[in-house]
């Protein structure tokens, strides 16, 4: 019968999402459960020498910790692994197999360093460890590369080596190119395994297409309890095991992964879910690293479109190694979209100098001090002009759009007959969905590349008037951010990144305030933060 192992990394890729902090009681009632499953391999944990030892977490600054911690478990049939990230853990902290509870080390590495870490792991192997070499983001090697890989590994003659699909890229045919590769070029008796995730919903179905490759060569499949991982999650184990029942004749315990994932599990999937989620898949089909996503939706500035498009244009060996500092440039460079506004900006000036103009922001204070809001319109009679969004109590002549998020959201209102009127003044980074908007402005004259918050709307706005001659404006609903209360007048408005960084928007707009007063005046006719005098 085909030699397939099944390996649970429950306590070590599900640490991710609790920093490995299980608490001592649940890494035992886990680990337990899962060596009464009958799965061949458990591995129970980080060896990680820069973490200290804690009894309550799966993390362990060496190979005595696994003893400290589990070693009053029977470990019975089972293969016991911990996983070392190369380079996070000497070999000075490892002691001999024969004395460790540990069977075997999982070492994982990037391409770049193969050489290095298979030299490792040699040293790993001569410890008396089986010795499981883990080649993460498989999808970066080449044919040639791979091939580099498996000569390194073929002399290293190790328990296994496995393709690692960090960020859930594979597709069966891919998946099986890799996997045809390594079964017929290893050294045989070498065994061959997978490790999925989640990212296309994949994890599953491919390890079945690996189980169904006919190898005359061990094949050990990693999973998790419920799917536990991150990102988007790995392979659930407790499918795996069910399949592997079903249809090649294995024997695992599927009540115990059940009683594992009840008991223990879903209190961390209630406070931190895993899964499937559109992030992990704006990731996983640019093919980039998650971290790239994040970055830009940390700006809450780009459509799901325009988060591609820079995803696109990420050079193809940074793409996996994220790079703060590298998509930042690139956001900067996307926002700049240059245009040639100076017709616009010309009829700008005919519209509004010399006009009085009150500016609304989408503060709560558009609610709560409406009625002054009124009468101020009704003495001054001015015109109205809205930062990317339409206010529910006031009709307003302008919208100055510069996020196509807000974009996406002020369509609908746009069609309502009583803005029919209403004219856009966007900025070159957001695209109209039909035709051309009424007044386009050059992004990238607008931009404050050095600030913390370089494409700030309503600064992006008294830059722009200030730009064509405008000397002053009133404001109303601008209120700043508090970490406490509503900062918005519509709840759907609100982003929790404002609160978080309430002390730090406030600042920056209050300095800008300041540095513009001898050019243009700036009055506030509701409440705000903005203002220590208000």
């Amino acid at each position: 019968m085909k030699d397939i192992k099944l390996l649970d990394c429950t306590l070590r890729d599900g640490g991710y999402l609790n920093d490995w902090e299980f608490g001592y009681s649940n890494l035992i009632s886990t680990f337990e459960r899962l060596v009464n499953t009958n799965a061949e391999i458990i591995e129970i944990g980080f060896l990680d020498e820069r973490r200290d030892f804690d009894i309550n977490r799966s993390i362990m600054p060496d190979s005595k910790s696994a003893g400290k911690i589990y070693g009053k478990v029977d470990k019975k049939n089972a293969i016991i692994v911990g996983m070392i990230d190369y380079g996070t853990c000497s070999i000075n902290q490892l002691e001999k197999c024969e004395d460790s509870y540990l069977d075997g080390i999982r070492v994982i590495f990037k391409k770049h360093l193969m050489h290095e870490a298979i030299a490792f792991c040699k040293k790993v192997k001569n410890l008396g460890y089986k010795v499981f070499a883990q080649a993460v983001s498989i999808t970066s090697y080449n044919d040639e590369e791979l091939m580099e890989l498996v000569g390194l590994v073929n002399e290293l003659d190790p328990y296994a080596m496995s393709m690692v699909d960090t960020y859930g890229l594979l597709y069966k045919e891919n998946l099986m190119h890799y996997f045809v590769q390594l079964d017929k070029h290893l050294k045989e008796g070498i065994g061959l395994g997978y490790h999925s995730h989640n990212n296309f919903q994949l994890a599953y179905s491919n390890c079945m297409e690996v189980l169904r490759y006919k190898t005359n060569r061990p094949v050990i499949i990693d999973g998790t309890l419920y799917g536990m991982g991150k990102s988007a999650g790995n392979a659930p184990i407790e499918l795996l095991a069910m399949h592997l029942n079903e249809q090649y004749e294995k024997n695992y315990d599927i009540s115990q992964m059940l009683e594992a994932i009840d008991g223990n599990i879903m209190q961390w999937h209630q406070k931190t879910p895993w899964g499937y989620s559109m992030f992990y898949y704006v990731a996983a089909s640019n093919h980039c690293h998650p971290n790239y996503v994040q970055a830009l939706l940390d700006h809450h500035t780009l459509s799901i479109k325009s988060v591609n498009e820079i995803l696109d244009k990420i050079e193809e060996e940074k793409k996996l190694l994220f790079d703060k500092s590298y998509i930042e440039e690139l956001y900067y460079e996307y926002q700049k979209e240059q245009c040639d506004d100076s017709e616009d900006k010309r009829k700008l000036v005919s519209v509004l100098k010399d006009k009085d103009i009150l500016i609304f922001g989408p503060g709560s204070t558009l609610k709560s001090e409406s009625s002054q809001i009124s009468q101020y319109i009704k003495e001054k009679k001015p015109l109205l002009l809205s930062i990317n969004f339409i206010p529910d109590d006031f009709d307003v002549d302008y919208v100055f759009l510069s996020n196509p998020r807000r974009y996406i959201r002020l369509m609908h209102a746009l069609k309502e007959k009583r803005n029919s009127n209403v004219e856009i003044i966007a900025t070159s980074n957001v695209t109209k969905a039909k035709g051309k908007f009424s007044y386009t402005l050059n992004n990238s004259s607008l931009l404050d590349k050095d600030a913390a918050v370089m494409d700030y709307s309503f600064v992006m706005l008294l830059k722009a008037l200030k730009g064509i001659g405008i000397n002053k404006v009133s404001c109303a609903g601008l209120d700043g951010y508090s970490e406490e209360q509503p900062n918005y007048a519509s709840k759907d408005m609100e982003y929790w990144f404002a609160k978080r960084n309430a002390t730090l928007l406030n600042r920056y707009v209050t300095e800008f305030l300041n540095s513009i007063e001898s050019e243009m005046k700036v009055k506030f006719i509701t409440k705000t933060l903005y203002r220590e005098d208000n």
